[in-house]
């Protein structure tokens, strides 16, 4: 009988010296990982099965690459899972490493969702369009048999009833690789707003769907049992999560003590009650996307659910409530101006969340932006490693590529400032987490201001970079195997019908 070895594996990326990122810690784990692990039957078919899990950006050795060779009785499946756009070389590269090695290969994330890939398709590597819980043990079936199909998931994207599993948490060796042992779980996905840069509605649907309560409670009692200290909760809107106070009180009730980290929309200011909820339930950090102070901007983006009068509100209930608010910006919209971004930033200054991170406007391929601004004639890179938020990829109307980098490293270097990193630990209230909390806000603010001096982005994965291999170690591979050195920017995927009609039905509560 047949062993089936899967390698489930988080690619990371090629950056602008061409090394694979990777860091000695990371800040935040890879959520895929343990939910593709966790679904993963012991044994199929009759065949046991080895699992081996590997996230890139925080591998410091090669050795994983010495598994994905044939072995005599194993069947080998490499699965490399989360893959976004600016990740779709370094994933080619290793499927093409693994095929000629060999071994099975399945591609899947959000480029393979939201991304025409049919030009890279019957070359010896396979591609996910759907979400896991709908294909995976197709192809696990299909692995055992030893050929797996060009395309898995075509006719449906999403489930239409969250079916997860309990999530298995990382082993020690993994959780040493983070700067504080930590777990992504995703209790709900989805997201009702239809923001043009955003590419969540292509990737899990404009319907919240959620698992069951108590799946999500058994996979804390498990991640507290294994020694994790922080979750990561990376639903994209905790706040449109219909069961989050159901949740939050069968935390409180079970005392997990468990610090955690949610994502809202600006909608939160009006949600005093889930605040304060979340507040005893351990959370430490509230991220909002804010992204900009000009209405106008935020039309035309179709994010007319933040209306920036609100945003005090938020920074004065999580004040309250002993919570750390933390405000994402993105810099570099069409109409912005050097001018204009310097007001962002002094306003935000004067608001003064206790945390904030920047980001360059990226058409992100899937999106509706990027389409629009692909048949336009707007997209300058050509390189796909780049669509990261960190530089600019398009033509912009009044700032160069150049300018908008310092603007965004300015924007670092202004907003920690010193008297912001003491405003910030003199406002810690005395309630539970005060030290933790203190502890995140001196780190990040010191790493970014560090970060911002070299010029790096402080959001890119992790402390400590360490050089490995780079991408000219697999661009020969690359090019016999895919027949180019740089992916054609790709089309958009078209939603199937079935899941078009689903996002036609969600509701904005």
């Amino acid at each position: 009988m047949n062993k089936l070895r899967v390698i489930i594996l988080k690619p990371s990326k090629y950056a602008l010296n061409g090394y694979v990122d990777r860091y000695r810690w990371g800040f935040m784990p890879n959520s895929t990982v343990p939910h593709l692990r966790s679904m993963t039957p012991d044994s199929f078919r009759g065949a046991p099965v080895e699992v081996l899990t590997v996230d890139e950006y925080v591998h410091t050795d090669l050795d994983y690459l010495a598994l994905l060779r044939r072995e005599l009785g194993h069947r080998i499946l490499l699965a490399i899972v989360g893959v976004q756009s600016h990740q779709l070389h370094r994933a080619l590269d290793l499927a093409a490493y693994a095929h000629q090695n060999g071994c099975l290969t399945v591609i899947g994330g959000p480029h393979p969702m939201t991304c025409d890939t049919s030009m890279l398709q019957g070359r010896g590597v396979s591609f996910a369009l759907a979400e896991a819980e709908l294909v995976w043990l197709d192809i696990l079936e299909d692995a055992l048999a030893g050929q797996l199909q060009p395309v898995y998931g075509q006719k449906q994207r999403w489930q239409r009833e969250l079916d997860s599993p309990v999530i298995s948490p990382p082993n020690k060796k993994d959780m040493q690789r983070y700067v504080i042992p930590m777990l992504g779980l995703y209790p709900a996905r989805g997201c009702p707003f239809t923001c043009n840069y955003c590419s969540v509605i292509k990737i899990a649907g404009r319907r919240v769907r959620s698992q069951s309560v108590e799946t999500t409670i058994k996979s804390l009692r498990a991640a507290k049992a294994a020694g994790i200290k922080m979750i990561m909760f990376t639903s994209d809107n905790f706040n449109k999560y219909a069961q989050a106070e159901e949740l939050l009180n069968a935390m409180i009730d079970e005392k997990l003590d468990l610090k955690f980290f949610v994502q809202c929309d600006t909608q939160i200011a009006r949600q005093e009650k889930l605040v304060e909820l979340s507040s005893r339930a351990g959370c430490f950090e509230i991220f909002v996307g804010v992204e900009s102070f000009n209405r106008s901007t935020l039309l035309a983006a179709k994010k007319g659910q933040n209306h920036p009068e609100l945003y005090k509100d938020i920074v004065d209930l999580c004040q309250t409530y002993g919570i750390s608010s933390h405000f994402s910006n993105i810099i570099g919209f069409p109409k912005d101006t050097a001018s204009s971004i310097k007001c962002h930033i002094k306003t935000l200054c004067e608001l003064s969340p206790l945390q904030a991170s920047f980001y360059i406007l990226c058409p992100i391929p899937g999106t509706e932006q990027y389409s629009e601004f692909l048949c336009a004639g707007l997209i300058a890179e050509r390189n796909l490693d780049r669509f990261d938020g960190t530089v600019l990829t398009w033509n912009h109307p009044d700032l160069s590529r150049q300018e908008l980098t310092s603007l965004l490293f300015r924007c670092y270097t202004t907003f920690y400032s010193l008297k912001h990193t003491i405003s910030s630990l003199r406002r810690q209230s005395d309630a539970d987490g005060r030290w933790f909390r203190s502890l995140a806000t001196l780190t990040l603010s010191s790493f970014s201001r560090y970060a911002s001096f070299r010029r790096a982005h402080p959001m890119s994965g992790g402390v400590k970079r360490v050089y490995l291999d780079s991408s000219s170690d697999y661009i020969p591979l690359r090019k016999t195997m895919f027949d180019f050195e740089f992916a054609p920017l790709p089309q958009i995927l078209q939603l199937p019908e079935a899941d078009q009609a689903l996002n036609r039905r969600a509701k904005i509560n």
